[in-house]
């Protein structure tokens, strides 16, 4: 029997999945689909809490991965059980990773030709022997993203994701049939942005790829993900019309891979006050972290949402918020409260479900925070409690 309480006494630091938000995007997902012909998978780079994936099966696809242990456990936990597909990409496999890939995976999707190249004889292989086998992709680069934060924009001048036309090209003149055995071709050029972006990015795709797409062979085409698809401003019916119209032009089946869709506004880092200091200013020191359970705070860098704060100074009581590592860096952000802040009050960090849970580290032995799913009756169920062994194990 699972531990159940109320949000407001699970111990902290913790995670706490929203079961009412994540349902309510997922049926906005499925709407999506069922309008659109797309198949719309989770990525689970963003997301990956996985005692959420039986409920996630009822209204999406599968889900795509960044390697073997994400592709392995997006077929064992919604793939095999519920029939959903499982997709992978990588900048680059080895051969140890497509013998275990293979037998598991509806699409694998290569970075470059020579991977394609290096793989392609085992793939073929076990194609022939078996059945039910992967279809076998090309990531593309069509050099152009509206993303600003050059650390996730995968068309940035030097990038290593994706293939360069002039690039194929070449390749094409040295052997016209290095395409033999590809199905598809994948393009991820987005990053929490909205339907404009994704309509001016297509027509580049269609100037620099159309001829691609048009080939009898290609069967399919993955538009990738950080399409903000759930975000109330974004332009459904846009997509879901742009959708039909490359499905009708190319006869390909269209693939989107939200992983912040699916779990945006949907969870909460709950911390502790554990002390107050001063220098200059109050600085309040918290049982979570911007280092170890937040990272994408210091690597964007952004100040992440806190239930009933405001902006510093707004309000009459300002407080940098801080984590407990000898990190000197280790800053949430400067927030103010109506009220003064005391030791032992519990503070609630806001969409906090993507980009959370699958980058938490245990630096300076910081304690992985538990992780709650939250129901719509207001009782939170104990899904993972973590130990000093999680973090010694790691180790040695």
């Amino acid at each position: 029997m699972r531990e159940t309480r109320s949000l407001e006494s699970i111990p902290t630091p913790a995670f706490v999945v929203d079961m009412k938000a994540l349902r309510h995007n997922a049926s906005i997902l499925k709407e999506v689909a069922d309008l659109s012909g797309a198949h719309i998978l989770l990525a689970q780079k963003a997301y990956s809490c996985f005692a959420t994936y039986p409920e996630l099966a009822k209204y999406l696809s599968g889900t795509t991965a960044s390697g073997y242990c994400e592709a392995r456990l997006g077929y064992e936990e919604m793939g095999r059980p519920f029939g959903k597909e499982t997709h992978v990409y990588a900048p680059a496999f080895t051969a140890e990773d497509m013998d275990k890939l293979l037998p598991i995976c509806d699409h694998i999707i290569f970075n470059s030709l020579t991977q394609w190249q290096t793989h392609k004889d085992r793939a073929l292989s076990f194609c022939q022997n078996n059945g039910n086998a992967p279809s076998f992709g090309l990531r593309m680069n069509p050099e152009y993203s509206e993303i600003e934060t050059d650390i996730y924009n995968p068309c940035v001048s030097g990038s290593r994701l994706g293939i360069l036309r002039s690039e194929l090209d070449r390749k094409l003149d040295q052997d016209p049939s290095a395409l033999s055995g590809i199905s598809g071709l994948h393009f991820h050029t987005h990053c929490e942005q909205g339907f404009g972006p994704l309509s001016r990015t297509i027509k580049v795709i269609e100037e620099k790829f159309g001829d691609l797409l048009s080939l009898t062979q290609i069967k399919w085409l993955n538009l990738g993900g950080g399409h903000h698809i759930t975000k109330d401003d974004y332009d459904r019916e846009g997509l879901i019309s742009e959708v039909k119209r490359l499905s009708e032009k190319y006869n390909v089946t269209v693939y989107l891979e939200p992983g912040e869709a699916v779990a945006i506004e949907a969870g909460y880092l709950v911390g502790t006050v554990l002390d107050i200091v001063e220098n200059g200013m109050k600085i309040a020191i918290l049982d979570v972290s911007a280092a170890c359970h937040m990272p994408d705070v210091l690597e964007m860098p952004y100040r992440p949402p806190l239930k009933d704060a405001f902006e510093a100074k707004e309000k009459p009581y300002t407080y940098r918020l801080a984590g407990n590592t000898c990190l000197a860096g280790d800053v949430i952000g400067d927030y103010s409260f109506a009220e003064e802040l005391q030791v032992g009050d519990r503070l609630y960090f806001q969409d906090m479900a993507m980009y959370t849970m699958v980058k938490d580290n245990t630096f300076n032995g910081m304690p992985l925070p538990s992780i709650w799913l939250l129901e719509e009756n207001g009782e939170a169920t104990l899904v993972k409690d973590f130990s000093y062994e999680d973090f010694k194990m790691r180790l040695s």
